[in-house]
């Protein structure tokens, strides 16, 4: 086999905890600052030991990005990174939780992967351009968010104050209901100096954040008329339910659709696959689904399902026989449309 020195990484914010060894052999251990110069110096190091072998690097992914496995292919470094939910510890390992035994678990992984053959937990990389995508679809769901969370809060000063809605006004968040909100902050009764104050604050800030999920709209859908989204794009808008928001969140979070082989594994990667758990004589024992994976593509699935099913009358008709068999258990019915429209936005894209 041939000569290889895997390192295995804890990575922080400010600092590179690094155990690299040859095989089986006792690894050395060297702390590094997360810093451009110093990291090339780590790579010296790494480069020092091999002379001229194979390394293989692996770290957890985190918020950090992928910026570190970028500089390590780039000096011809084999990086991978691993998932850490897939990485299997301990009661015991939790509470005693030390960056050098990280780093000596993930150089296990990586042992047991080149040595013996294990399975490696590692994430598919995306490309520089889609992680650029993906930060405007972000931008997007998180000015959302943030617009439904001052939203939440002008209701509840208005609970909080007895003040309730006229009549006259059924549904919330019309522009008659937002110009009687702004009358309310600016007139004497029923709020308090206070109270008008805070409604005042919070009616601007929603104006200026639901202009600037406008703002950021737009730039979606420009965004969905390019060469690379423009086919796969239109062919998920087809799909009744599917919104230019669903299909570009769908494409982006779920990056090169051609590794998925089959609905499995599409239902397995967005979480929508139910949780088993088998042991000596139970068998086939079923739970709720695992949740796992990018749960931005399970909110917009989720909200797309519901359009799906007013809109169409064959799910209509799928989900109606669903809760049929149990009314209280409705989310199943639900869950059961948005594996299905995930399946079907899958093979759109991929054919488009």
């Amino acid at each position: 086999m041939e000569k290889s020195i895997l390192a295995g990484c804890d990575l922080h914010d400010r600092s590179l905890l690094v155990l690299a060894a040859c095989g089986s052999d006792a690894p050395q251990k060297r702390t590094f600052l997360n810093t451009p110069v110093v990291r090339a110096d780590m790579l010296k190091w790494l480069h020092n030991i091999a002379a001229g072998a194979r390394i293989v690097f692996a770290y957890e992914a985190s918020g950090l990005g992928f910026g570190l496995h970028d500089e390590l292919v780039a000096a011809g470094v084999c990086s991978h990174v691993l998932a850490p939910s897939k990485l299997q510890r301990s009661p015991q390992q939790r509470r005693n939780k030390t960056d050098e035994k990280d780093a000596q678990q993930i150089l296990a992984v990586l042992r047991g992967h080149f040595l013996a053959g294990n399975p490696l937990p590692a994430i598919w990389i995306p490309d520089k351009a889609t992680r650029d995508d993906r930060e405007l679809l972000r931008a997007r769901m998180d000015a959302q968010d943030k617009c439904s969370g001052v939203k939440t809060q002008i209701r509840t000063l208005l609970k909080r104050n007895g003040v309730m809605h006229p009549e006259r006004l059924k549904t919330c968040w019309t522009k008659a209901y937002c110009d009687w909100l702004q009358a309310l902050s600016e007139c004497d009764e029923p709020l308090a100096p206070g109270a008008r104050c805070t409604l005042g604050s919070l009616l601007r800030q929603m104006q200026l954040l639901e202009s600037e999920v406008e703002l950021l709209d737009q730039q979606i859908q420009t965004l969905a008329k390019t060469r690379c989204y423009g086919k796969p794009a239109t062919a998920l808008m087809a799909l009744a339910g599917v919104g230019c928001l669903t299909a570009m969140v769908f494409l982006t979070e779920m990056g090169d659709l051609k590794r998925f082989r089959n609905r499995r594994q599409i239902a397995a990667f967005l979480g929508l696959a139910p949780s088993a758990y088998e042991s000596g004589e139970s068998n086939d024992r079923k739970g709720r689904i695992t949740r796992q994976g990018p749960s931005r593509v399970r909110h917009v699935l989720c909200q797309a399902a519901w359009n799906c099913v007013r809109g169409d009358p064959h799910e209509k008709k799928i989900y109606d026989r669903i809760v049929s068999k149990n009314p209280k258990q409705k989310k199943k019915a639900l869950v059961a449309t948005m594996r299905r429209l995930a399946i079907r936005m899958w093979h759109n894209a991929v054919a488009a």
